[in-house]
């Protein structure tokens, strides 16, 4: 299919400006280099000819907002659905992209009862989505079995101000572990904004974390002011990092995820790049660079529909 979403667009720009060839950029997207041929001559600006998300996604939102609307589950709009979910958004980031660009939808809840039809008629749309239609396990009432950590300082003793998500500088961070324990890959991620910023690593062992996550976030330093996690061993050198970032560290209560939920949150959307019981090994830096920039370039609902991208340079002038 020949249509390119928002987070396509961003994806194009940024690989464009790095010097990347159009078919290489069309292997990443998974679009015909006649696409990415079209959509840059298209979308392109026309006093300097470069190619910009943003601009481009104006440009597309102007012509589809000029063209006659049209009403219920179209076939026009079930193609819009199909590429949406294969692109892993959900239906509120379906619904809400359409209307941001000027696209004519159904409801979120429409598309829900599409997809559970389609379930029923053995297709598989479901396994697109974050949770693949599965419950989420209630763990509140399971011991912690995990032993304390050095120097931890309770989340209850974090600033009021993070809670509401106003300013850039408030980090969350967590790990996800590879098949057979062999491998992780540490996230971090901005509460205001959605930024992620995430790397692989040979293990979770605390040193390795810590010198990682010290050299990830130096260049933020200056608009750096806490990082939450949870009570992982591997956050033992937290202390290292709080030293050399010259910020707080503040640790979740036990089974309380909710409290780390953007971090939460993002670890599902990158486990639909990266599969439970996937091998790290056969993982490259280059993939877990791809996967972070399609997320920053994302459109989510919390952000009214803009990336976290889009949110970091209107919130800060620094980016690192």
């Amino acid at each position: 299919m020949g249509h390119l979403t928002s987070p396509q667009r961003y994806t194009i720009a940024s690989m464009k400006n790095n010097g990347y060839s159009q078919k290489a950029i069309s292997e990443v997207i998974g679009k015909d280099k006649s696409v990415i041929s079209r959509e840059l001559k298209r979308n392109r600006d026309l006093r300097s000819g470069a190619y910009r998300g943003d601009l481009a996604d104006r440009k597309y939102a102007k012509r589809q907002k000029e063209k006659r609307k049209k009403k219920y589950f179209t076939k026009a709009i079930q193609q819009r659905v199909d590429e949406g979910l294969e692109n892993k958004l959900s239906p509120e980031q379906i619904v809400g992209l359409a209307i941001k660009e000027g696209n004519d939808c159904v409801s979120h809840e429409r598309i829900y009862q599409y997809i559970w039809t389609d379930k029923k008629q053995g297709g598989q749309l479901y396994e697109h989505l974050r949770t693949k239609g599965k419950k989420y396990r209630k763990r509140g009432n399971l011991k912690d079995k995990r032993g304390k950590i050095q120097g931890r300082i309770d989340i209850e003793k974090r600033p009021k101000i993070v809670e509401r998500r106003e300013r850039f500088g408030d980090f969350e961070i967590d790990t996800i572990i590879g098949k057979d324990h062999k491998g992780a890959i540490v996230t971090i991620n901005d509460r205001a904004t959605g930024l992620l910023k995430m790397e692989l690593l040979e293990s979770k062992n605390a040193e390795i974390l810590a010198d990682r996550t010290i050299e990830i976030l130096k260049p933020y330093q200056e608009v750096l002011y806490t990082i939450t996690s949870d009570n992982g061993k591997e956050f033992s050198a937290h202390q290292k990092i709080s030293k050399a970032l010259e910020c707080d560290f503040y640790f979740a209560k036990p089974y309380h995820s909710w409290q780390r939920g953007s971090n939460e949150n993002l670890n599902g959307l990158i486990r639909q790049y990266i599969p439970k019981k996937t091998d790290f090994r056969t993982l490259s830096a280059e993939f877990i660079q791809w996967v972070e920039d399609e997320l920053n370039n994302r459109p989510r609902k919390r952000l009214e529909f803009h990336s976290p991208n889009q949110i970091v340079n209107q919130k800060v002038a620094f980016i690192g």
